[in-house]
């Protein structure tokens, strides 16, 4: 049964983006030395220790059960291209402009819903999805100094993260959120294993790098655990506007630790980002909104 209280919704809510935002900044730190394929790996395969230690003696066999196991499969391995082509971007880009570039991921599943989903797309969403990518067109403009390279890992993980959220809302009503998880971690350690002999080159890691490259898993799977407990507590209608706060807190950080700061038009076209993607949220009214609930 769930309660309604929307204070400590919002709180959690917060302390959620702040477990993601902290994460992006973790990995862009991280990957100034190590090449992002093998931080995904250990992304994931901290993540999966995690669960197969403190939920699988409680679990077991209901970790795995699932009815579509291919889907689940396809699912986990389109996050997992997300968290490559996000860090790939957030290594060579600013944290507030890319965690904005990514937040287009509502506007674009607003827009395939309808061919994807057979769901109505109205002039609503029309509207609030285009004046979201007009607010792309001014972070990624000619002249804002972001290099092409990292608008295109940018734009590539918020098209993944798109299809990802269109697979999962097809999945929901069959699926355990449990499961779906640990999928995600099983297939993305399996898959990035797989690739170990050609990403494991670099240097080796200090004892306070180890422990950054492990809290990767762990700021993403705190982030989801309060994340799943703030909608306990208040409707999707009430908290999607709170998940735009990652940006405000990527803001912060790439100011205290890269000295980073947007520009008066980068802020503008986050506002529009965001503007779009609380109108979609609003009109839709139902848990699709929920753009930060398993990233990274």
């Amino acid at each position: 049964m769930h309660s309604h209280h929307p204070l400590r919704a919002v709180t959690l809510m917060l302390a959620a983006m702040l477990c993601f935002a902290s994460l992006d900044a973790t990995a862009k730190h991280l990957s100034q030395t190590f090449n992002v394929p093998l931080l995904v790996w250990a992304r994931y395969t901290v993540h999966l220790l995690l669960m197969l230690v403190f939920l699988g003696p409680r679990f077991r066999l209901g970790l795995i059960a699932t009815r579509r196991p291919v889907a689940q499969v396809v699912r986990a391995l389109l996050l997992v291209a997300v968290t490559g082509f996000a860090m790939a971007a957030f290594r060579i880009m600013p944290l507030a402009e890319t965690t904005a570039l990514i937040f287009v991921t509502p506007l674009i599943v607003a827009l395939l819903a309808g061919p994807m989903l057979g769901e109505k797309v109205g002039t609503s969403r029309w509207i609030a999805a285009l004046a979201g990518f007009g607010g792309v067109l001014l972070i990624a403009r000619p002249g804002s100094a972001l290099p092409p390279a990292g608008v295109a890992y940018a734009a590539i993980a918020a098209v993944c993260y798109a299809f990802y959220q269109i697979q999962t809302r097809k999945m929901t009503a069959t699926e355990k959120p449990l499961t779906m998880v640990f999928y995600t971690a099983l297939a993305g350690s399996a898959a990035m294993s797989l690739a170990l002999p050609w990403i494991w080159h670099g240097p080796v890691p200090t004892t306070l790098e180890v422990v950054m490259i492990c809290s990767l898993a762990i700021y993403g799977g705190v982030g989801h655990f309060l994340l799943t407990h703030a909608f306990r507590h208040a409707p999707a209608s009430t908290l999607a506007p709170f998940l735009y706060v990652q940006l405000i807190w990527a803001s912060l950080l790439g100011w205290l630790f890269y000295g980073q700061w947007p520009d008066a038009l980068s802020i503008t076209g986050m506002a529009t980002i965001v503007a779009g993607g609380i109108a979609i949220a609003l009109v839709e009214r139902s848990p699709a909104g929920r753009i930060g609930a398993e990233r990274g």
